[in-house]
């Protein structure tokens, strides 16, 4: 099927007389007939349902979606688009391991990777997503684990060089983990440049509504786990929290998520409600008619900020003028994503007058759904960083960031130009 029908059709089969639609199985625990059947679930020998933590047929059916439209082998749905990166990196990682980040991404994403696992004992090292191969290849250490990066940063909006990160990582013996939220699997499929493994906050385009939150890792089934035995221990050898099973052993393709689903999510517990997973579910139907007019509608709004005089600078990789646009043909040449940044000539007080006035637009700590909204990172999403981790991330203190979204392109640009006269 190509990509649109998988948007529609993909994840759940109806067999005769059961729902069109996706049902919500919502319902903590499923009943078996024996005891011998549930405790074949609990020893991982069978396939099935016996708790919602772990798994459920709703969550299932739209991991299952997402996984064949990024085309991987094996997809789990998480709470948030934060506890999808934190099990991503979490399920391969331990202290006394390092991981190395691209500089520019999203500030939370930032925190969660520098700080927060550096309490854990998991060091990280931010780098320049345009540095070169000799710079890239100079952080790994020994203990390297994993290389991070967005395929779109969010706001720096910094196009990741696929190619380049998944060959510095691979030349290591580890995997590329890329979150692909901003282009989405219909303008960008990161495992088709190298990478290993997907994460994605369905919060934003996927959902697209604002109506739930929720995250999804992907795997591509493609790292040799196993090659590379001795660096992946909790993959490679026996697990006696389940009797000893080694991952990769038992399950091959499909053992990274295996063990995220069954020792990550067993004790950390970060799961996605089947609710939600519905609604996310409703948004992936007309992702591939959405994401055609956040491109269309930003493209537009970018070439106007662009020609504006009251406008600093724009920074979006549809523009041609962008320095990222030679990686644009090359990754993503159908589209980008809906967002843009941009600064006003009036600096930091100017991006905040200017939004005040807004009408249609709307200032919210959201980005990526249907209706047209704006932030300034440094004073909301980005505030706990320093002067320097903004200039890392790509983050300048004037630095607005518009989320186009999918009303009438005319509209958007006439509230912008009437907030900014």
């Amino acid at each position: 099927m190509k990509l649109e029908t998988k948007c529609v059709q993909s994840g759940y089969t109806p067999g005769n007389g059961e729902p069109r639609v996706l049902p919500i199985t919502q319902s903590t625990t499923f009943k078996y007939s024996t005891s011998e059947e549930m405790g074949r679930l609990f020893d991982l020998e069978a396939e099935g349902y016996f708790y919602t933590r772990l798994a459920n047929p709703t969550n299932d059916a739209v991991a299952r979606k997402i996984c064949d439209l990024e085309g991987g082998v094996a997809a789990m749905l998480t709470s948030s688009g934060q506890a999808a990166n934190f099990y991503a990196v979490f399920n391969i990682c331990e202290a006394g391991y390092h991981v190395i980040m691209s500089s520019a991404v999203y500030g939370g994403t930032f925190n969660l990777l520098m700080n927060t696992l550096a309490k854990m004992g998991i060091e990280c090292t931010a780098i320049d997503p345009d540095c070169s191969e000799e710079e890239l290849n100079a952080a790994f250490k020994d203990n390297t684990r994993c290389v991070f990066g967005e395929s779109i940063a969010n706001p720096a909006l910094t196009v990741l060089d696929f190619e380049k990160f998944a060959k510095a990582a691979h030349a290591h013996g580890v995997p590329l983990i890329v979150d692909n939220t901003f282009p989405t699997p219909v303008n960008c499929r990161p495992f088709e440049f190298g990478a290993d493994i997907v994460t994605h906050s369905t919060t934003k385009y996927m959902d697209g509504h604002a109506t739930s939150v929720g995250g999804c890792i992907v795997d591509s089934g493609n790292f040799d786990w196993e090659a590379h035995k001795d660096k992946f221990p909790g993959l490679t050898t026996p697990d006696e929290t389940y009797h000893g099973i080694t991952y990769t052993q038992k399950f091959g393709k499909g053992a990274y998520i295996t063990k995220a689903t069954a020792q990550l999510m067993r004790d950390l517990g970060s799961i996605q409600s089947p609710q939600n997973a519905f609604y996310i579910n409703l948004g992936l139907e007309t992702l591939h008619l959405r994401m055609a007019r956040h491109c269309e509608n930003a493209q537009k709004v970018a070439e106007f900020l662009e020609a504006s005089e009251k406008v600093a600078w724009v920074n979006y990789p549809g523009l041609k003028s962008n320095k990222y646009y030679p990686l644009v043909q090359k990754y993503m040449p159908n589209g980008t994503c809906g967002v843009i940044s941009f600064g006003l000539k009036g600096g930091r007080k100017a991006a905040a007058d200017m939004m005040d006035k807004l009408k249609l637009a709307a200032i919210v700590t959201h980005v990526a759904d249907a209706r047209t909204c704006v932030l300034h990172p440094a004073s909301h999403t980005h505030r706990q960083m320093n002067d320097e981790q903004l200039k890392e991330a790509g983050v300048s203190p004037d630095l607005i960031r518009l989320s186009v979204g999918i009303e009438n392109v005319d509209d958007i640009i006439a509230d912008l130009k009437q907030a900014m006269e």
